[in-house]
């Protein structure tokens, strides 16, 4: 999708043990281009100067540009604050959505980080080349889907929700509304609105 241009994020400095040797550091500058840019759009040799390194570097420590955005992805979804964990502390499944969606306003509006959602937008209106990519950020999002219907079935089970709640919907009207966060995020949208979005959002339970 596009969006109106982002300032670009600040990396680390450059200085110091050479990035080829550092892993973290390269993966944690590949994620902000990533997320700022998308997938497709941020090129080789956007990372290679970003990173400090040259391609064979890349291709020796991650395989190709897809494996160094995987890498990248899982920076990303194992930071201090996950979705498993989001999900697996709550105490049911109303608390689990409320405490993803009010997660999502904060984390798509960081100062120190591109706006939006990493998984939402770096690989919309890919190429068919970049299918595989795709597939894998479309299977994240379904795995968070469905890890949070379960908590809401858990819920129906032990009689806190109504016998016909409909857990699939209420699971994917929360990742919805989640992917259009990053939307307005990336147009511009203030931390404040986006919580309010997300507390509507969670009017809609039964």
């Amino acid at each position: 999708m596009k969006s109106k241009s982002v300032e670009a994020p600040t990396l680390p400095s450059k200085r110091g043990r050479p990035l080829s040797f550092d892993r973290g550091l390269a993966v944690q500058r590949a994620m902000l281009l990533f997320w700022q840019h998308g997938y497709e759009a941020t090129s080789l040799n956007q990372l290679t100067e970003a990173l400090g390194v040259t391609p064979s570097s890349i291709y020796s420590a991650f395989g190709d540009k897809k494996g160094l955005f995987l890498a990248a992805i899982d920076h990303y979804l194992n930071g201090p604050v996950t979705s498993d964990s989001l999900i697996k502390e709550a105490a049911n499944g109303y608390e689990a959505a409320q405490s993803l969606l009010r997660a999502s306003a904060t984390g798509f509006t960081g100062k120190d980080t591109p706006r939006g959602c990493l998984l939402a937008s770096s690989a919309i209106s890919c190429s068919p080349q970049a299918s595989e990519v795709q597939g894998a950020l479309a299977g994240l999002r379904h795995g968070i889907e469905t890890q949070l219907r379960k908590k809401i079935e858990l819920d129906i089970r032990a009689g806190t929700l109504a016998k016909d709640a409909d857990a699939a919907s209420l699971a994917a009207h929360t990742m919805a509304v989640i992917q259009g966060m990053s939307t307005l995020a990336r147009d511009g949208a203030s931390r404040q609105t986006l919580l309010r979005v997300a507390d509507m959002a969670m009017r809609c339970w039964p």
